[in-house]
């Protein structure tokens, strides 16, 4: 359940930082570096190393986590306005990650493609123009013709930059990574309906842990 959940709220963080690119074109080095790493992180020795080994890595993804699937009891009054496009987003993910991993040959030629980014990191910082713009490629080339595209909402002006459609698609293939992860550490859709207590449970306690 700790993984699941440490997973789960990778997948929050993505579709949070997908709304702030969206709408702000903002996000920091740091924060996107933890979500970039998270998807050339393919040996790692257990799920929390592939966000740095550190809860606080996904401090905001726990937090989101717990307000979304809390009751209203357990979120603030300030955060009991559940987000539709947040939950859409991660719904998104999880489905695409499905369909993804039905497809071996997509999967083969995903691993592939990593590795060939992961060998630019000798050359570029991982949130590098290059670095980010090689990640959107893999998104756009592999995970969108799965079906059922991702449609981002947020401001135009926003929308319309190279960069910022580049950095959704990055994120977009971190929020992949994690969903794969997810279902790796044991995560069904019916857990967020069936087991929502015991997964705001474990994220309360690693909150706890920060």
């Amino acid at each position: 359940m700790k993984d699941q959940t440490i997973t789960f709220a990778a997948i929050c963080q993505v579709a949070y930082q997908v709304q702030q690119v969206s709408r702000s074109g903002h996000i920091t080095d740091e924060e996107f570096r933890v979500l970039l790493q998270s998807i050339i992180e393919t040996s790692p020795d257990n799920t929390l190393a592939v966000y740095g080994g550190k809860l606080s890595n996904i401090k905001k993804g726990l937090e989101l986590l717990i307000q979304h699937l809390g009751s209203d009891k357990e979120t603030s009054s300030a955060s009991k306005q559940k987000d539709p496009e947040f939950t859409r987003y991660i719904i998104s993910l999880i489905n695409l990650e499905r369909r993804l991993a039905k497809q071996p040959k997509q999967l083969n030629a995903l691993g592939e493609r990593i590795n060939a980014t992961e060998r630019q990191l000798a050359h570029y910082p991982i949130t590098s123009e290059t670095l980010i713009a090689s990640f959107a490629s893999i998104y756009s080339d592999i995970i969108s013709p799965l079906g059922n595209k991702i449609q981002v909402t947020g401001e135009p002006s926003i929308l319309k930059q190279n960069v910022n459609q580049y950095k959704i698609r990055a994120l977009l293939l971190a929020g992949i990574r994690a969903a794969v992860l997810w279902r790796q550490t044991g995560g069904k859709r019916r857990h967020i309906l069936f087991s929502r207590k015991k997964i705001v449970d474990t994220a309360k306690a690693l909150l706890n842990r920060i």
